[in-house]
């Protein structure tokens, strides 16, 4: 591209003036004579555009020249003014540095005559003298040091040279606190030229004149010193280690307190498997089976096609009871070369415990993005741990599937707080959006229940959404995420069918639906205003309209319990069924009880939660109803003003635990899933400045400083010895390990069969798992042994599961719970209508004793059909005769 050059000739003098424009900032000014002399001089311009004639000039020094180009096409500085000088070769400089003694044009003293006059004011015009005076030169100041650069040269420079007809000009700019010589002007070889006003300039250049202004006005962030940049270095420097130092510190907290309640280092190898109880044995057994086999990929044909276990069942083990973690932690420890190391029940619960420390690094994280202070962290995990209680289980069982899973949840959690916010730079959103997505996946491999979780995350987003504090490309972009890890872990989980039918799925396609329906239209309109309600009714209509589709095309088992238990919870139903009865009637299922609360609010914990949700709440409210009002919000929210219900991380998480409290206030059991969310919450408020301005700003206060002090005493509860005693346990692994035929099935409560299959590898009849239907009519009729049944009645039971062992527990026989009619015995006598449960129901009289008390008695006709072989002070074992021998 041709760079446009205007001479314009100096008359009465015999020399010429060349303006050259490189671009909006930098103009090349030439002037020479017909002697043989010229002389270049680049000026660079700060803040207008050529096009409106106005330039800005003000001091720098020299190497600055071509490197002050900012973002815009404008500078951050007032630095203009750098010199290229070249003459040619014989030829008399008439210009020069002020400042600087140039060799070959040495400086010139001011004559007597000349005298000095101010530069006019802005955009004002300077009557000239009559035509044929001679130009004024102009040596302007050099300011201070070797700073300053100026040329003895001709008018000042401004577009309206290049005009052919010439004319007047406006006046150039100063900058606004620039040095005194550079504001004076010097008069000197006669009067000034003759000064017109140029002609009104086309279209295209009042568009260019527009574009240019718009360049100039952009605000550009100053560069910060270097102090400021090594304070936030150290900052987040210490913040990381912070945190990270959090997490190794509770890990190694873990695994002492563990110790310490079980002597685990001082135990057998069996007195460790019992410490595993209920399901937690079943999935560590599956780990050593794992450990046993020959080969990876013979172990895990194995497990996916499993007849060892469960009598007369063949299981996929891995995709019922998601095995996951145990294929990884076996893969793990074999390929580290770990087993000449450390034994495997230590590598196994080491990998759990180091997960743990990952989940408070992970809420640590989300507390520090969400209040800009790492102190939000530290509070974050001092809560977590003081209410250790209802935050984890992990200290009644570890290889519980949510203590696998939920340290990936918390880690996406994190990574969605920190790509929703507005100030996120392009590679901070680009690691947050690929660890969300690597987060999201292995979470959903690790839990069959996490797609719920999901799914109440995806309308916590939704919600978001319509409220319009969020630009819903983002929230769109976490949309495509749960696409493809149901996908995936459709495909990887044995083409799993709850995927299909689960509600997440069900409503992320009604929303990419309802985003490819909408219609385009001003934002705050009442249009706009119509069509998000109508937006909202579309998917949640489809959502359940998709879902029901789904369940009719997709065969489907899986979860069916938990609707029925929902419409029992709830009261939509009522019924006698022992296994509906025995779910509610579990600690875990239960609402919560007043000791709950009384614990969190003595750790000031709920206090300070219901202060922060409040005021969050609130503030959210109020950025609704001016989104309603049709008052744009601001792009950048300062400290000032007070208003947090503008972020979009903060409303997230406040819908959130709004949803996860609702859910926690029915079932105690997902407290395990709020509170760790209430402690950073909580946190984030107390040392947050922007929360505490905003309810100052309500209360018209000017500033209050709220200080919380509380460090846990953790040291005393790892001083305090403990002790986990079982002999009766230990002496009933110990018979059926060496009396105990290898074929044989042994039935019973489906705890104590957890705890056989680990400890002997021996087969069973049950299994402590509730999510198949098969399983838990397995439990019920097994738990017919502490029924008011015939021995007939039990007889046929178990030898239909091909049952060799009966095991009967002298503490569910002999139950004495604090809620009557919470006791197995209790529930199986109402299944069996054996109990009044409400008024009107007909009482059915059994004529047999209850079976557990009667086998003990050893009379006829229970001895024909069952031989006692084992008994201790907890545990009776029985063989089921298989040749029935009737005595009188």
């Amino acid at each position: 591209m041709a760079v446009p050059e205007h001479r314009v000739p100096l008359l009465p003098l015999t020399g010429f003036v060349t303006f050259t424009t490189l671009d909006l900032s930098f103009l090349r000014v030439k002037w020479g004579g017909n002697g043989g002399w010229t002389w270049e001089v680049s000026l660079m311009i700060v803040s207008d555009s050529l096009s409106r004639g106005v330039t800005k000039v003000a001091e720098s020094t020299p190497s600055l020249f071509g490197k002050s180009r900012t973002r815009g096409g404008a500078a951050a500085r007032p630095t203009s003014l750098a010199f290229q000088g070249r003459r040619r070769p014989g030829a008399a400089a008439v210009g020069g540095t002020p400042g600087v003694e140039s060799p070959s044009c040495p400086r010139r003293p001011r004559r007597p005559s000349e005298t000095l006059r101010p530069l006019p004011s802005p955009n004002t015009l300077v009557p000239g003298p009559p035509a044929g005076t001679r130009l004024a030169a102009t040596p302007e100041g050099g300011g201070s040091g070797s700073g300053g650069a100026a040329a003895r040269s001709g008018p000042p420079v401004a577009e309206g040279f290049g005009d052919e007809e010439g004319g007047r000009v406006r006046a150039a700019r100063e900058p606004q606190g620039a040095p005194a010589s550079a504001e004076m002007m010097a008069e000197e070889e006669g009067p000034p030229v003759e000064l017109r006003q140029r002609k009104k300039p086309k279209s295209s250049e009042n568009k260019e004149s527009a574009k240019g202004e718009k360049i100039s006005d952009i605000p550009i962030p100053e560069r910060a010193p270097k102090h400021v940049l090594f304070q936030r270095f150290a900052k987040i420097f210490i913040g990381c280690l912070a945190a990270v130092t959090s997490g190794m510190m509770y890990a190694l907290y873990l695994s002492a307190y563990h110790e310490r309640k079980f002597w685990f280092s001082n135990r057998q190898e069996l007195e460790r498997e019992i410490t595993f109880q209920g399901d937690s044995a079943i999935y560590y057994s599956y780990y050593k089976d794992m450990l046993k086999a020959p080969s990876f990929e013979r172990g895990v044909y194995e497990l996916t096609h499993n007849n060892k276990t469960v009598s007369l069942k063949t299981i996929n083990a891995v995709q019922q009871m998601s095995l996951y973690p145990e294929l990884i932690a076996s893969v793990l420890y074999q390929a580290t070369g770990s087993k000449e190391i450390i034994e495997p029940v230590y590598f196994y619960i080491g990998i759990v415990f180091g997960l743990q420390g990952i989940y408070v690094t992970a809420l640590f994280v989300t507390s520090w993005l969400m209040s800009g202070t790492w102190l939000a962290g530290m509070l974050t995990v001092a809560w977590f741990i003081i209410n250790r209680v209802d935050t984890t289980r992990i200290e009644y069982s570890i290889p519980l599937r949510e203590n696998w899973a939920l340290p990936y949840f918390a880690c996406q959690i994190a990574a969605l707080t920190g790509y929703l916010k507005s100030n996120l730079n392009t590679y901070g959103e680009r690691f947050c959006y690929l660890l969300m997505s690597a987060s999201t996946y292995t979470f959903m491999m690790m839990w069959e229940y996490s797609h719920y979780l999901l799914f109440l995350q995806a309308i916590s987003l939704f919600l978001l959404d319509i409220f319009s504090v969020e630009q819903s490309d983002k929230v769109y972009e976490v949309y495509k995420i749960y696409i493809f890890s149901l996908f995936l872990g459709y495909l990887l989980q044995f083409e799993n069918p709850a995927l299909l039918v689960s509600p997440l799925l069900s409503l992320v396609a009604a929303l990419m639906l309802a985003k490819c329906l909408q219609l385009n239209v001003k934002k705050g309109s009442f249009v706009a205003k119509i069509i998000k309600v109508i937006n909202f009714y579309l998917v949640c209509t489809l959502t359940i309209t998709l879902n029901i589709i789904m369940k009719m095309f997709v065969p489907h088992k899986e979860n069916g319990h938990m609707l029925k238990f929902l419409e029992v919870k709830f009261g939509l139903n009522m019924t006698k069924n022992f296994t509906m009865n025995w779910l509610l009637c579990q600690e875990s299922l239960q609402a919560p009880s007043q000791d709950f609360f009384l614990r969190l609010t003595q750790s000031s914990l709920l206090p300070f939660y219901i202060l922060v949700l409040i005021i969050c709440f609130l503030s959210m409210l109020q950025v609704i109803f001016r989104r309603i009002n049709g008052k744009s919000l601001k792009e950048t929210v300062t400290l000032e003003d007070g208003r947090i219900g503008e972020r979009p991380e903060i409303i997230y998480h406040v819908i959130h635990t709004i949803l996860l409290g609702s859910l926690a206030m029915v079932i105690e059991g997902l407290k395990y899933i709020w509170i760790p969310y209430v402690c950073m919450l909580a946190a984030f408020g107390v040392c947050s400045p922007e929360l505490w301005m905003t309810l100052f700003k309500w209360l018209r206060l000017r500033t209050v400083h709220p200080i919380l002090l509380f460090f846990p005493r953790l040291m005393t509860e790892l001083m305090e010895l403990q002790e986990f005693y079982d002999p009766d346990t230990v002496e009933l692994m110990t018979w059926i390990k060496r009396q105990a035929p290898v074929a044989a099935v042994f039935a019973g409560s489906p705890q104590l069969m957890g705890a056989i299959k680990l400890c002997t590898g021996w087969m069973v009849t049950s299994l402590p798992l509730y999510n198949d239907d098969d399983l838990l009519k397995r439990n019920e009729n097994i738990y017919q042994i502490y029924s008011k049944r015939s021995a007939e009645d039990i007889y046929k039971i178990l030898t239909s599961y091909k049952a060799n062992y009966l095991i009967v527990e002298d503490a569910i026989c002999n139950e004495v719970g604090p809620i009557r009619g919470c006791r197995v015995k209790d529930l199986l006598d109402i299944a069996n209508g054996h109990m009044v449960c409400e008024e009107g129901d007909k009482l059915t009289y059994s004529k047999y004793g209850r079976f557990c008390h009667e086998v003990k008695i050893n009379y006829s006709p229970y001895v024909n059909y069952f031989t006692r072989v084992y008994w201790n002070r907890s545990y009776f074992v029985y063989k089921i005769n298989t040749v029935i021998s009737f005595q009188s």
